[in-house]
């Protein structure tokens, strides 16, 4: 039973907890479409795992859900929770937006790390990260029959490139592991709440006659 908690490190606790994040952001929205909790189930699911997935079959190795249940549980945990809190939920306008902030930063992590620990090159290491943090959520609004949040919000892709640029940076400085780790977590976390804050967007592409 002790043996299970020695093996366990801070990426893998990243993972988890963005992987809760990011199945309640799911859910929270497949609940606000009034989907049933099969619907909604499969939403917070995709949207923790879609990234992950797209990354390890680009990276040729099994994707990550596939050799866990933990994964699964997870998000039946993030939909058990949401059940039991909607009510206080609902009354968050913010709560989706605090959740998936956070997944966002845990997961880019996790993709450049996964990257990393495969020799590929930083530019790799970077798109891993950025693929890890936005396509479960691409996934998500486009089975709830949303514009993709990527596309509209604030410095939401390139929150997950700086983010994973930093994580190079440090790497190549031998900057101790974990602390990487909180700091870009933190890093794309805190550029997504301030350019959501005060509006920070790229340009928006204009048809002009």
């Amino acid at each position: 039973m002790f043996e299970f908690w020695k093996d366990i490190e801070l990426v893998d606790i990243i993972e988890f907890c963005g992987t809760f994040a990011f199945a309640i952001s799911g859910i929270r929205l497949a609940s606000a479409k009034k989907f049933d909790w099969f619907g909604a189930l499969v939403v917070g699911f995709v949207t923790a795992t879609g990234g992950g997935t797209l990354r390890d079959l680009l990276l040729g190795v099994t994707p990550f859900w596939m050799e866990s249940s933990v994964y699964m549980i997870c998000t039946v945990f993030a939909l058990g929770f949401v059940i039991c809190f909607k009510k206080y939920l609902v009354h968050l306008n913010n709560t989706f937006f605090w959740f998936d902030s956070i997944g966002l930063g845990l997961f880019v992590v996790v993709g450049v790390e996964k990257a990393i620990a495969l020799d590929y090159a930083p530019w790799v290491v970077v798109a891993m990260g950025t693929i890890t943090g936005i396509v479960g959520g691409i996934i998500r609004d486009i089975l709830i029959n949303e514009i993709p949040l990527v596309f509209t919000q604030e410095l939401y892709a390139v929150a997950c490139i700086i983010g994973g640029c930093l994580f190079c940076i440090l790497n190549y400085f031998n900057v101790t592991l974990n602390v990487n780790e909180i700091i870009t977590a933190v890093t794309v976390f805190f550029i997504r709440i301030i350019a959501t804050k005060f509006s920070i967007k790229l340009p928006t592409l204009k048809d002009e006659v």
